[in-house]
């Protein structure tokens, strides 16, 4: 596969992207296209340098207890064998339901053509679901039950890449078993999601790149879950973009690349009709830094 090949399947995906149908979103981080590696492991094979990143928003400005969530990523990279190694960590909360992720990776790379390579990751850990239903209304036998449950997980991931593109497909929490909850939607986030991901970087003159972007998601019996986003880059410093899923939420973004350190920010809100008389904007902050011998600023 080459970037001529990479590039209309990519635009194919984000054409057909307004038609698919709105679910509880898996992963709803709007700065997901810099920071994939919770999603596919393989993506860490794109930096030669060793990183740590982190990255965290809260919704429902002003309101007390709001969701809130945290991602925590490093990477090592093991260079004799072209692989690279790290941990990540998840951690969302809302005043009902909290969830914490813990994962260690490993993924490996090999050369296909002089430019183009194809990395897999393998990721295993533990996934923690505690859920306060009893505060709802005790009396009710609906809500009586908490439920309090941990299960091992594994991953697989992988990812075709240049230094102009890449493509992944990854099913990074294969877990076994959910609990069983008063409401069953929120039994999603401990199903088995399965992820397409993919972007481009073109050049549109010296000073200026343009990265679009997308993340499609699929639970079982649940319909398809889609991100899209575009990100302009100027002198490969300063950042800006927009952000789209079907949960009806758009976002603006910014941030700043310098040769080790990046910094982004990015508002959203829901645009649907239901709550369109509730504040629910949300801030979102990320963080990386990168170490060792690669020190151009990393834009895919």
């Amino acid at each position: 596969m080459s970037y001529n090949i990479a590039l209309p399947i990519l635009l194919l995906i984000l054409l057909v992207g307004g038609r698919i149908s709105a679910q509880q979103q898996v992963y709803s981080y709007s700065q997901y296209a810099d920071n994939l590696t919770p999603v596919n492991s393989a993506y860490a094979m794109l930096d030669k340098s060793g990183f740590v990143s982190a990255l965290g928003h809260r919704q429902f400005i002003g309101i007390e207890d709001a969701p809130s969530s945290l991602m925590f990523t490093g990477s090592l990279p093991i260079t004799p064998i072209h692989a690279s190694a790290g941990i990540y960590l998840l951690n969302d909360r809302t005043p009902l339901v909290r969830q914490l992720e813990i994962n260690t990776f490993f993924a490996k790379s090999i050369q296909i053509t002089s430019n183009q390579y194809l990395s897999i990751g393998v990721n295993a850990g533990m996934r923690n679901y505690a859920s306060n239903y009893s505060a709802l209304d005790p009396s009710d036998p609906e809500f009586m039950t908490d439920v309090h449950d941990t299960k091992p997980n594994i991953g697989f991931s992988m990812m075709y890449y240049s230094d102009r593109f890449y493509l992944g497909l990854s099913a990074p929490q294969l877990t076994f078993g959910n609990p069983e909850t008063a409401f069953a939607q929120q039994t999603n986030p401990l199903k088995s999601p399965y992820f397409f991901s993919g972007a481009f970087l073109a050049v549109l003159s010296d000073e200026v790149k343009l990265k679009p972007a997308v993340l499609v998601s699929y639970v079982k019996n649940t319909p398809i879950a889609g991100s899209f986003s575009g990100t302009l880059y100027i002198k490969e410093t300063f950042g800006i973009g927009a952000y789209y899923n079907s949960d009806k939420v758009i976002a603006g973004t910014v941030s700043v690349t310098f040769s080790n350190f990046k910094i982004g920010y990015s508002y959203a809100t829901g645009i649907s009709y239901n709550t369109r008389n509730l504040n629910n904007a949300r801030n979102e902050i990320g963080l990386s830094y990168r170490f060792g011998s690669e020190r151009s600023p990393k834009l895919l």
